[in-house]
């Protein structure tokens, strides 16, 4: 019995013309997500004109852009009528349990990334305005995402802590308090606080009284690149948040959470780790550019890096948990007073 045919290996060229267009997908993705088609199509079979209709958009253009999210995958079409794949059903109609929340913030990264020519250029973001100052649709479509990834996460990261004594959590630029509520949920009696700019606390109420939990979460509004977060704290957390910041900024930030531990307390650090040499893995690379088009200075950072500002915090014993999502945990005590 002969073997059967292996496909060709892509060459190089290829591979260098598949980069080149591979945003186009992407693009036809977002602009379906962007003019909320797929909740158009959720109870019946639709033809183009009415989903056009629907989203008040041009008929033909709406026809071309669905016939191109069938080739995708992401819609079937049967004679005229179209309908969500099974895939689209679970996670692009908004309002469904498995809803991919935040994908808007995908639709407002394509904005800053079209401008990465031009922050290669100047070295820094070329469009962003401060986070308090961007916005209310931005503010609600990035705190959904940020949301929607740390519920993916928050209960794996939280169990593998060491919560012994830990009576008190400060969690730095909480968000939507995601981990907060983990933390909460992992040991009865302990009590949490969320730490954010005073835009985005309302957001973060709204999610919290969803959960049930206001009563154990405390949201404390500040900037915690100016503002002192309190003090007192068995452990304090930041995820996803040196990033956005500059080595400096990044500096200043530990010192501050230091002073907030008790002695012996821990600070727990999650973030995309990128290696020593600065050339992978791939995500924080990518990720580095992200924060380049985004922020005046973040960047992606090495363990290293952050080993040294957690020194200069007065912060010990730290070791590296890496995650199968993609992060590491870097986690060390405060040293006594």
């Amino acid at each position: 019995m002969s073997e059967p045919l292996k496909p060709p290996p892509v060459s190089p060229v290829q591979r260098i013309l598949e980069m080149a267009s591979a945003f186009q997908a992407s693009r036809v993705l977002l602009s379906a997500v962007e003019l909320d088609l797929f909740t158009s199509l959720d109870e019946a079979p639709r033809a183009s004109a009415e989903v056009a209709r629907a989203i008040g958009a041009d008929p033909r253009g709406t026809d071309r852009l669905m016939n191109a999210l069938c080739a995708l995958g992401l819609l079937e079409k049967h004679e005229d009528r179209f309908r969500n794949s099974p895939a689209a059903s679970q996670f692009l109609v908004r309002g469904k349990a498995g809803y991919i929340a935040g994908l808007m913030h995908w639709v407002h990264l394509w904005d800053s990334w079209s401008t990465l020519t031009a922050a290669v250029r100047r070295g820094g973001a070329v469009l962003r305005a401060p986070v308090g100052a961007r916005g209310d649709d931005w503010l609600e479509a990035f705190i959904s995402a940020m949301h929607w990834r740390a519920v993916q996460h928050a209960q794996e990261v939280v169990g593998g802590l060491d919560l012994a004594g830990v009576t008190r959590v400060l969690d730095v630029g909480g968000g939507s308090g995601a981990y907060a509520m983990a933390f909460i949920r992992a040991k009865p009696g302990l009590r949490a606080t969320v730490f954010d700019l005073p835009a985005v606390l309302p957001l973060t109420r709204r999610h919290v009284e969803a959960a049930n939990l206001a009563g154990a979460i405390e949201l404390v509004a500040g900037d915690y690149n100016t503002d002192p977060p309190g003090e007192g704290f068995d452990l304090v957390f930041l995820s996803a948040i040196l990033h956005s910041n500059s080595p400096e900024e990044n500096r200043q930030l530990l010192r501050r959470c230091g002073t907030a531990l008790t002695a012996g307390g821990q600070l727990v650090i999650q973030e995309f780790l990128i290696h020593e040499e600065r050339t992978g893995p791939v995500f924080p690379a990518l990720f580095a550019l992200n924060m380049l088009v985004g922020t005046p200075a973040g960047d992606t950072y090495t363990e290293a890096e952050i080993r040294a500002w957690m020194a200069e915090a007065s912060v010990g014993e730290i070791t590296r948990r890496d995650t199968p999502f993609g992060t590491g945990l870097l986690i060390g005590r405060r040293r006594g007073n």
